[in-house]
């Protein structure tokens, strides 16, 4: 396993400082969330910023996937709006874009996204259509790049089950660059199956995963140990799907600690994986 984290677990930080923490823990990548402080997207002179982090990722032999799940970074009042549902879509599908460019230009092994929150009042076809719509346009423009796409399965959103995610591919004709974005915690509060079979569904559509402890119903990103998920199986049916993408630590709550959160963590990890081998 590549264990990762994501810098949305480090919102105290300066970019390049977390970097150096989690290159010093052990960490072999990052889940690079675009925002204010990491690496906004919307300040001036990106290319040169995005090279700059690309030397720095290098110098720190860490591997990257970009996330683009960060609350505010596109309405200041309104968390993760607008989305591919809203009507002023067409801002999501710019910034999509432009997430698609960064993902390019750091030579990353993703860029990850996800639906949105069907809009009260919108019907459900209508909803599906704006997400078609606008996951085509980021498709197309992700052909140019080459860049992979991984989707993930939100609890709440429009698309929140791995069965959700495989009816969009197939809408959009299976394309291979539209990947599969899973989050373990996000198996446990809201897909029927146990987590390891979860993992072994969406096995030949990994791009991406996202690791974090997770309760039954309850979409809240917890430290291991203080959810309800048995983790050495979770990673020997990774491994057993032959996934060799990042397994990046998703704790956006935790910034008040994070390095020891991060430290912990990785030691859970490491500690899980060879406890799973050895079952």
């Amino acid at each position: 396993m590549r264990f990762g984290y994501g810098t949305n677990g480090f919102a105290n930080h300066r970019l390049d400082d977390a970097l150096a923490v989690l290159a010093d823990l052990g960490y072999q990548g990052v889940a690079l969330t675009l925002d204010h402080a990491h690496l906004d997207p919307f300040a001036p002179e990106l290319a040169r910023r995005t090279a700059e982090v690309g030397r720095r990722l290098a110098e720190l032999d860490l591997a990257v996937v970009i996330e683009t799940g960060a609350r505010y970074l596109l309405d200041p009042r309104r968390k993760h709006e607008p989305t591919l549902l809203s009507e002023e879509r067409a801002a999501r599908v710019s910034f999509l874009r432009l997430a698609v460019d960064v993902a390019a230009d750091l030579g990353a092994e993703a860029m990850s996204f996800w639906s949105g929150i069907r809009p009260a009042g919108l019907g459900a076809d209508a909803a599906w259509d704006r997400l078609v719509s606008g996951c085509a346009a980021v498709l197309d423009h992700a052909a140019r790049r080459r860049v992979v796409l991984g989707f993930e399965p939100e609890p709440g959103m429009l698309v929140d089950t791995i069965a959700g995610y495989e009816r969009l591919r197939g809408v959009l004709g299976g394309p291979d660059r539209f990947g599969l974005t899973l989050d373990i915690g996000h198996c446990r509060c809201n897909e029927e199956l146990p987590v390891p079979d979860c993992v072994r569904l969406a096995g030949p559509r990994l791009v991406n995963v996202q690791i974090d402890d997770m309760r039954r119903g309850a979409h809240e990103h917890l430290e291991f140990g203080a959810g309800e998920i048995d983790f050495p199986p979770v990673l020997a049916a990774l491994a057993g799907v032959g996934y060799r993408g990042l397994v990046a630590v998703e704790l956006p709550r935790h910034s008040h600690a994070a390095p020891a959160v991060a430290e912990r963590s990785l030691a859970f990890l490491r500690k899980a994986e060879r406890v799973g081998v050895a079952a």
